[in-house]
């Protein structure tokens, strides 16, 4: 049983264009033109696009702020296992940003990759801030650029290590 299926083509030279659609020729409801249909929507969008904008809110909670602060603190309560000052002191965290949805962003980074805690820190960290009382959501993003150094630590920091 070997059928052999035969498709047939035809060669043409123009393909004739569909009519185009015109506002006249669309249906209307009972008793109205395509056309009075159109201009009630029109009405009905010029009262929308009149409105005036809303002020713009701030996209992130400034430094100061009470949020913030709290954030802050619970990242003071942090310590680095290895040496016996709290990550926010020792320069770890580069950034802590609070959303207008009070949602937390902390960009953080360690003393080197090869760090033991490299794999529990940005983990610790995002639970930590996110048990914050007020913080919805809290996202931590490890970063290499800029690579830590010594300079990145506070005084206190560099006064508990004995390096001032």
């Amino acid at each position: 049983m070997n059928e052999q299926r035969r498709i047939e083509t035809e060669e043409v030279e123009e393909v004739a264009k569909p009519p185009k659609a015109r506002v006249d020729d669309a249906p209307a409801g009972a008793g109205e033109s395509a056309t009075d249909t159109f201009a009630r929507k029109r009405d009905y969008l010029e009262g929308f696009l009149s409105q005036a904008p809303r002020p713009a809110e701030p996209e992130v909670e400034t430094p100061g702020g009470d949020l913030y602060e709290r954030v802050i603190e619970a990242l003071k309560e942090i310590y680095d296992p290895e040496i016996p000052v709290n990550i926010y002191d020792l320069g770890l965290i580069y950034g802590v940003e609070i959303t207008p949805d009070h949602h937390a962003r902390v960009t953080m980074t360690l003393t080197t990759p090869h760090c033991p805690v490299a794999e529990s820190m940005p983990g610790e960290v995002e639970l930590r801030v996110g048990a914050v009382p007020g913080i919805g959501d809290a996202e931590v993003e490890l970063v290499w650029d800029p690579p830590w150094d010594p300079q990145k630590m506070s005084d206190e920091a560099k006064l508990e290590l004995g390096m001032l």
